[in-house]
């Protein structure tokens, strides 16, 4: 995946400002794919150069902003982007090196370190229940296609987290025999 694809998924959804999209960004697909601001605003240039999207300039209490909408040329760069398939992501993860270190080494312990992922991996988890809860109550209707598939994407998250909160729990037992 690349940001700009990430970039024109958000702003298909909704046209906005590079401010807004930054702080919509950290609050949906930055739970899946990291950017800062700074490589938002490279990628919205680029993207504009591009002709995937336009920016026009809309009046504010404090001036001009720009905001930025999908062009043709760039749905068309999305619905490529999603039909091409795509190999099974490898892991790669620092902790999973760090614990195989460990090992090879036979004197470091891991297991704050694992206790203190477990807490983290526990943390996002909450977030995703919370934000399932919020916008996919159990007796709610569905509604559609498109909310199938974000709800889609927040069950990958959610068991993604409790994998590795399971992974911890195992790893944490047998660490400690």
């Amino acid at each position: 995946m690349s940001l700009p694809h990430a970039i024109l998924t958000s702003l298909l959804e909704r046209p906005c400002t590079g401010a807004e999209l930054a702080r919509r960004f950290d609050k949906s697909i930055g739970h899946f794919w990291q950017a800062t601001h700074q490589q938002i605003y490279r990628a919205l240039g680029a993207l504009e150069a591009g002709g995937l999207i336009a920016a026009r300039d809309q009046a504010t209490a404090r001036g001009s902003q720009r905001h930025y909408d999908v062009q043709p040329a760039g749905r068309a760069e999305l619905e490529r982007w999603t039909a091409v398939e795509a190999p099974p992501r490898p892991i790669r993860d620092e902790l999973l090196v760090r614990v195989r270190a460990a090992a090879a080494l036979g004197t470091v312990d891991m297991a704050a370190e694992i206790r203190r992922q477990q807490r983290l991996h526990a943390t996002a988890l909450q977030r995703y229940r919370d934000i399932e809860a919020r916008d996919f109550p159990a007796d709610g209707v569905p509604a559609g296609r498109q909310l199938e598939l974000q709800h889609a994407v927040l069950r990958a998250g959610i068991l993604f987290e409790e994998a590795w909160l399971a992974w911890c729990a195992e790893t944490l037992a047998t660490v400690r025999h």
